[in-house]
């Protein structure tokens, strides 16, 4: 299979951490999926705050980061209503990120704010190291 991102998930993909770019752009050989975005300043993380699409404030998403440590992808032809296969494309990332060896976290595996679009980097904190 052959797919190529658009020239607006390219753009937007180039936003994000390089271990990002490489997840997504292996796992697009396994399945065709657009990049909703990746990179949001202030006035668009504050929009999709103030709209419910995400539960943090201008500067606490990891998707304000540049680059990005945070993307949206949906599934193309994408289709909101089409739960499966967005689980789908999951299984994919989640098996490309294993084999990269790189810990990443799906907003569909969510109890309380599921978010099917998201995918974010487990980041290790040097704080989380001190005893």
């Amino acid at each position: 299979m052959t797919n190529h991102f658009s020239s607006h998930s390219k753009r937007a993909l180039l936003t994000c951490d390089i271990r990002l770019q490489e997840i997504m752009g292996q796992a697009l050989k396994e399945m065709d999926f657009s990049i909703l975005c990746g990179h949001r300043n202030e006035v668009d993380q504050n929009y999709a705050f103030d709209n419910g699409f995400s539960k943090l404030r201008w500067p606490l998403s990891k998707h304000n980061k540049l680059p990005a440590e945070a993307v949206d992808v949906a599934p193309y032809p994408i289709n909101w209503n089409d739960t499966l296969r967005f689980v789908e494309l999951s299984k994919i990332i989640k098996g490309v990120a294993s084999g990269l060896m790189i810990e990443i976290i799906w907003g569909g595996d969510w109890t309380k704010f599921i978010d099917m679009p998201h995918w974010e980097l487990v980041i290790a904190s040097p704080w989380n190291e001190l005893p």
